[in-house]
């Protein structure tokens, strides 16, 4: 099992707060851990433009006036800019498969402000991340689904309507789904 450039779907019964409702984008997953992105939580009262006046980083673009978004528990000061596959950072990007990179460095950020940033991006602060075995027993404890992503639901304006997006995308409803595992 990959789940590299895919996405979780907490289960309706999630009981950390943190999570309730979230789609993760996993950024990377192997045998020492995983590492993702809360893409449907907007971080309270914190703009890309605020970020950016900051960093002192100067724009005059309005699409900087995006939200930021609570990407995770950890390191929670720490920015990340998931994006495109097709943008490149000058100094570190990693490529999470054709559709998806992500970049953790201040120059994406200036790419953004100068207008010459990727075409499709979220910036988070913060990633939720599980160690060896972790997410694999959260799995199997029946708190996430899982299902491919999809760069118009990630990087889509509409936040709130992500998390039943996702449950669509697996042909299923909020409201049918159990809180309750099934082992055959």
């Amino acid at each position: 099992m990959d789940l590299t450039g895919k996405l979780l779907i907490a289960m309706p019964a999630m009981s950390d707060p943190r999570f309730a409702q979230s789609v993760v984008f996993m950024c990377a997953y192997s045998a020492e851990g995983a590492m993702g992105l809360i893409v449907n939580k907007p971080a309270d009262g914190l703009s890309l433009h605020a970020l950016l006046d900051q960093l002192d980083i100067s724009h005059e673009d309005d699409s900087t006036d995006l939200p930021v978004h609570f990407g995770g528990p950890v390191e929670n000061g720490r920015g990340f800019v998931l994006h495109d596959g097709a943008h490149h950072s000058s100094i570190s990007t990693l490529e999470v498969n054709d559709a998806f990179g992500m970049t953790a460095t201040l120059d994406i950020l200036e790419d953004i402000a100068s207008g010459q940033g990727p075409k499709q991006s979220l910036v988070a602060l913060g990633y939720a991340g599980w160690g060896p075995g972790q997410l694999e027993a959260e799995i199997s404890q029946n708190a996430w689904l899982t299902v491919e992503a999809d760069p118009d639901l990630v990087f889509g304006p509409q936040d709130d309507c992500k998390w039943e997006a996702a449950l669509n995308k697996l042909g299923v409803s909020s409201v049918t789904l159990s809180s309750e595992a099934g082992h055959a």
